[in-house]
């Protein structure tokens, strides 16, 4: 069973509509390996300031020696749910040689947010995280010095809510809201 779509977001497209950030991912899921590379194929198109593409990603299947090298370094919250996804993409982007690391760190936000429309479009499930220490998960996975790790997208399929702690349960059901329009736009018509 999957969330109910956001209030106000009926008249998005899918996978628009159905995105939602679960906390509670089935651990036997398995994510076949052609369908990471689709996903990383989605950060790859994604629009870049001069075409510079400066979006690094580090793939921890769950299992893997990437995986056990990142899950340690994870907020004491998102240790609770992340390892369970099939796996994690470590986002991070260049900050050496790019014109302008603002424009960088925005285009490895469109990246993620590519790979988070095409899980939805694919069926499953995506999470965004920033919970985890930076420098200590880029030591222990090999990240260069030339880039900076931001962000980690946790990715399967939805497990059942029902064998995670009442807090995390109840989380996993809360309303999902956003502001209103008239609080984040600013709309001067003629």
């Amino acid at each position: 069973m999957d969330h109910a779509p956001m209030p106000g977001a009926e008249d998005l497209a899918e996978p628009l509509r159905s995105r939602w950030s679960p906390s509670v991912f089935d651990a036997d899921h398995v994510l076949p390996d052609a369908d990471v590379v689709r996903l990383l194929h989605a950060a790859r198109w994604a629009p870049s300031a001069g075409n510079s593409q400066p979006w690094r990603f580090v793939v921890a299947v769950r299992g893997s020696a990437a995986h056990a090298a990142f899950v340690p370094h994870l907020s004491r919250g998102n240790a609770r749910w992340v390892p369970a996804a099939s796996v994690v993409l470590v986002a991070g982007c260049e900050v050496v040689d790019v014109k302008d690391p603002d424009y960088a760190r925005y285009d490895l936000g469109q990246a993620a947010a590519h790979v988070t429309l095409q899980a939805r479009a694919m069926g499953l499930h995506a999470h965004q995280l920033a919970g985890f220490d930076k420098d200590g998960a880029a030591a222990a996975l090999g990240v260069p010095d030339h880039v900076r790790l931001m962000s980690a997208i946790a990715i399967g399929v939805r497990g059942d809510p029902a064998l995670v702690p009442e807090r995390d349960r109840e989380r996993e059901q809360r309303v999902r809201e956003r502001l209103p329009l008239a609080e984040i736009v600013r709309w001067d018509r003629a």
